[in-house]
């Protein structure tokens, strides 16, 4: 079982170990280390860039309990060096960390969060309604999304009974697997681009300045 020191840490550094190194037939290598950083794509998010020993991950995945890294070149087995990219990890949490923080005011406006896409240039949170629901505007979402971002709220990470959670603030907690700022003033001005309502569904469309 690979070691995800992201879920508890915020550093982009770490000396590992290659576990395994294996070809495959398009001619790229399959690592897995001991513990990463490397955040692999899924639960809405992207996956992670960087290195590892030196050489640029070009996808990361997971496969059950291990995190699989995509190189070009093989890598020696023992002790290593990665190194995740500082920009990328950036916009990946702060594009996340809008997400969590849309989906948490209209939970305590009475809908229930169910899903979140939060890809650079098209992100996304779905909202349930429910019999409480509050009727929700573009206008409304942003300006509390973005009083939380001037208050610059801190985040909180949870390991509840092996599920890990996240909540920014004093919104509701979330299980995520996924990368966060570590106070909301990071994100910068949110966007709320558009919401559309079917079937009892509130698709919030949104993005981050620069």
């Amino acid at each position: 079982m690979t070691l995800r020191a992201y879920y508890t840490s915020d550093e982009l550094t770490l000396r590992t170990d290659v576990l395994s190194c294996t070809p495959t037939d398009d001619g790229k290598f399959q690592v897995v280390l001991e513990e990463t950083l490397f955040h692999p794509q899924g639960g809405g998010q992207l996956a992670d860039q960087g290195v590892i020993a030196g050489i640029p991950v070009k996808g990361v995945s997971q496969n059950e309990n291990q995190v699989i890294h995509v190189l070009e070149h093989p890598v020696p087995l023992g002790p290593a060096e990665i190194a995740v990219s500082p920009d990328v990890r950036s916009l990946h949490a702060r594009l996340h960390s809008a997400g969590h923080l849309i989906s948490g005011v209209g939970q305590l406006l009475g809908w229930q969060p169910v899903k979140g896409h939060h890809w650079p240039g098209e992100c996304r949170v779905v909202l349930e309604r429910q019999p409480q629901s509050e009727a929700l505007t573009a206008e409304q979402l942003e300006h509390a999304v973005n009083q939380l971002i001037n208050d610059d709220v801190p985040r909180h990470l949870l390991d509840q009974n092996g599920l890990r959670t996240v909540s920014f603030g004093t919104l509701p907690m979330h299980g995520c697997g996924g990368t966060h700022v570590v106070s909301a003033g990071e994100i910068g001005p949110v966007k709320v681009l558009k919401i559309k309502e079917k079937k009892g569904q509130l698709s919030v469309h949104y993005d981050i300045g620069n």
